[in-house]
């Protein structure tokens, strides 16, 4: 900082600033997942699928990414309370609008918008949190706990919208949002004197270009990622055609990367070896997160729980994301050997999903998940940030924001990946497990004509007439299929990213270079955000 004053006014207390920090940041992390936190609900308001809903969620997510890259000039150029105004107008208003739009198209150039204003936000809220830490490893402490929110943020953030849904229309939730971000940014506003946080820079030669480049691209991967499986991929001419938009913006930056004088993206992060291998194992982690939704489908599709029960049973999760966190920290922080961290994290990772194998079950108890799901957060925070900040010091100083970009960028597009495989395996699993159940329910089956005896006289004991239980009852039955089957396909997904974590356990055994790199973030810059 540059200015003679302190960045807050100096009879704010210590304990008011940080906590206006971490609601701003908190409001902001809401943001992102808001769009999914109840997807059916959201469908069903706009008249959608749930292809649309997934698409407005990677539309802030590419916003995010593609503007990490030119938004630290504005940040560096503008006073920080002057920057941070202008995101709370532009987020209440672009809330506001949502809020009375129905339109899905509408919903997903809004969604966009705000992800842009959220980079902003975030940036902010990473900066001044570490201005606020003190200690030698400020920037190792704050990048844990960010992520660490990162990792709880939709549980966090449909224990949030869910009482909302369920009491008015799904649009409230925008509302609610904003009445959730406005008291602390204006708090946070309030306490902020006008100063620079960054040191300031010269608004001018904006990477324009690159932004617009990026961001196109990122929306082509979102859209081919979310609605192949449901235009038959190659099949459809408009996802053809995207394939082919997506390799010629990717020759383009490239080459528009490797000719400027000062890139948006150093290219030269990918000569670290270190470089490299962090961004496996980054893509990895985020296939294996990805799979973990399917957990919370599995208590709404299977076991019948509302959505708010079913995420109030993720507070258990949270704890062991909470705990993971703190113990990444102290290894950080003491200079522990790094790949003993990775591989008890994927340790835990490997048992959750195998035990989650011997749970799925058509009836289960809840109190049967709470050990398992404290330790999918356990391993998911003792890796998560970690190996975030392990990417971050592969690289000098000086190829820090564009390794940050990069991460970014991957993260954006194996989060995509891993949308697109789950849809695609689950089609390809329930029609497989279908036609096997399918096959064997013939009349021959001495079960059916009990299991359909059984169904229409439990109707008819509630007053329905036998010709019309007759007919529920081949529903009920259908309905019972689809739920074995969507049972096993949740098995057979799990035991593969079962087999994931067992390789990548394998890899970091075979890495000793990871132990021997030394975690270092003391001058480097945050990334601008990266969910």
């Amino acid at each position: 900082m540059t200015d003679q004053l302190p960045i807050f006014k100096a009879r704010v207390t210590e304990w008011l600033i940080i906590l206006s920090i971490f609601a701003v940041l908190l409001s902001s992390v809401l943001l992102f997942a808001l769009s999914t936190a109840d997807g059916t609900a959201a469908a069903g308001y706009y008249g959608a699928n749930a292809s649309d809903v997934q698409f407005s969620l990677l539309m802030f997510y590419a916003a995010v990414a593609s503007f990490a890259v030119v938004e630290r000039r504005f940040f560096a150029r503008v006073v920080t309370k002057d920057y941070l105004l202008i995101c709370i107008l532009l987020e209440v208003l672009i809330a506001y609008w949502c809020y009375h739009t129905r339109e899905i198209w509408l919903i997903f150039a809004l969604r966009f918008l705000q992800g842009i204003v959220n980079c902003g936000l975030t940036s902010i809220s990473l900066n001044l949190l570490f201005s606020r830490l003190k200690s030698e490893h400020a920037k190792e402490t704050g990048y844990t706990i960010f992520y660490g929110m990162i990792l709880c943020v939709s549980p966090v953030t449909a224990l949030f919208s869910v009482p909302v849904v369920e009491n008015f229309e799904y649009n409230v939730v925008y509302k609610a949002i904003i009445f959730c971000f406005l008291p602390s940014a204006a708090l946070l506003f309030c306490i902020m004197n006008r100063v620079h946080v960054l040191r300031k820079t010269p608004l001018y030669k904006i990477d324009w270009m690159s932004f617009v480049l990026f961001a196109t691209m990122l929306v082509l991967i979102a859209y081919v990622l979310v609605y192949g499986q449901q235009y038959d991929w190659l099949d459809d001419s408009s996802i053809q055609f995207c394939i082919f938009a997506i390799l010629f913006l990717f020759l383009v930056s490239v080459a528009r990367q490797s000719t400027l004088k000062r890139p948006a993206v150093d290219l030269s992060v990918f000569k670290s070896r270190n470089f490299a291998i962090g961004i496996v194992f980054l893509v990895i982690l985020y296939v294996i997160r990805g799979a973990f939704s399917l957990t919370s489908s599995y208590f709404i599709t299977v076991l019948g729980m509302d959505s708010l029960h079913a995420n109030e049973i993720m507070i258990f999760n949270i704890g062991g994301v909470v705990a993971g966190s703190v113990i990444a920290i102290r290894f950080l922080i003491r200079q522990k050997h790094l790949r003993v961290l990775w591989v008890m994290g994927f340790i835990f990772l490997f048992v959750f999903f195998l035990w989650m194998c011997q749970l799925f079950a058509t009836e289960a108890g809840t109190r049967n998940f709470y050990l398992p799901l404290f330790m999918q957060g356990l391993g998911a925070g003792m890796v998560m940030s970690p190996i975030v900040m392990f990417i971050m010091s592969s690289v000098p100083e000086k190829l820090s924001q564009s390794a940050s970009s990069v991460g970014i960028f991957v993260r954006f597009s194996t989060f995509s990946l891993s949308l697109a495989f789950i849809n695609f395996y689950q089609l390809y699993f329930k029609g497989k497990h279908n036609d096997d159940l399918r096959s064997s329910l013939t009349l021959l089956d001495f079960n059916l004509p009990y299991r359909l005896k059984m169904y229409q006289a439990a109707l008819s004991s509630k007053g329905m007439p036998s010709d019309e239980a007759g007919k529920a009852a081949i529903s009920l039955l259908n309905k019972a299929v689809q739920k074995q089957t969507f049972l096993q396909f949740c098995v057979s997904y799990y035991e593969w990213i079962a087999v994931l974590c067992l390789l990548s356990i394998m890899l970091i055994a075979l890495q000793p270079v990871i132990s021997r790199t030394v975690i270092n973030l003391r001058n480097k810059q945050p990334a601008a955000a990266g969910f």
